[in-house]
């Protein structure tokens, strides 16, 4: 599903990502771990269109999205749940949704109604909260409502960037049950984490990342059996 090859990209003369290669395929949960300033939130961005990358490719459903403009990336099936949820604090929760769901508009009312719905069955807290300003929400509602908004342009792949930055454990456990029922539902999720342990406890594979280069990747389960990953990434070693 996706495919990016030496792919490099930063801010300005600033080079964050250096020559990364790596794939996503249909229907699997990939995960990419690391440490602050590894490029893991410039590797999304650059994805979406958000940082323009300086040479290689990404090749989203064998079109190279390098070359979109990133308003038009949502509607080919990628979309991103950013860092720190971003959701429009003086718009609804619905309102919200809606404008998650403009990528499929022309689709009519019905399909946005069964988005809708689907969101509300997903994250049922937000059924209650639909005529309240998002900006009230708690932290894991805004998460949810964040996810909920990506999920209404009907995605092919779901690219989420730390998820569960600031939210308490119950609230942790819970998004990460849900990208993993989105998974099993047929979705693909890219997920970049901060949680090492808790990211790969879920994922089919992963990539570690270190100052803009991949260092180590493979089956979620040897990441985790790795000593070097466990001394860095998971606080402890056998």
């Amino acid at each position: 599903m996706l495919k990016i090859r030496n792919l490099a990209s930063g801010y300005g003369k600033i080079k964050v990502l250096k020559n990364i290669s790596m794939h996503v395929d249909p229907g699997e949960i990939v995960t990419i771990i690391g440490a602050n300033g590894a490029g893991k939130t410039t590797l999304l961005s650059t994805i979406a269109g958000l940082v323009k990358a300086t040479s290689g490719e990404v090749i989203f459903k064998e079109t190279d999205i390098l070359r979109c403009k990133a308003a038009t990336i949502p509607g080919l099936g990628c979309v991103m749940v950013p860092e720190g949820r971003q959701v429009f604090a003086t718009m609804s929760v619905e309102e919200n949704m809606l404008l998650g769901g403009h990528p499929v508009q022309k689709q009519g009312r019905a399909v946005i109604n069964e988005l809708l719905e689907y969101q509300y069955e997903l994250f049922p807290i937000l059924r209650d909260r639909k005529n309240q300003l998002a900006g009230t929400l708690s932290g894991g509602e805004q998460q949810m409502l964040a996810i909920g908004r990506a999920l209404m342009a009907k995605p092919s792949l779901v690219m989420m960037d730390e998820p569960s930055t600031g939210l308490a454990p119950l609230i942790v456990k819970e998004i990460f049950q849900i990208i993993v029922r989105l998974r099993d539902e047929g979705n693909t999720v890219l997920l970049v984490e901060q949680n090492a342990k808790a990211a790969l406890g879920i994922a089919d594979r992963g990539y570690v990342l270190e100052t803009g280069k991949i260092i180590v990747q493979g089956p979620a389960e040897d990441l985790l059996e790795n000593k070097d990953v466990q001394r860095a990434y998971l606080g402890r070693e056998k």
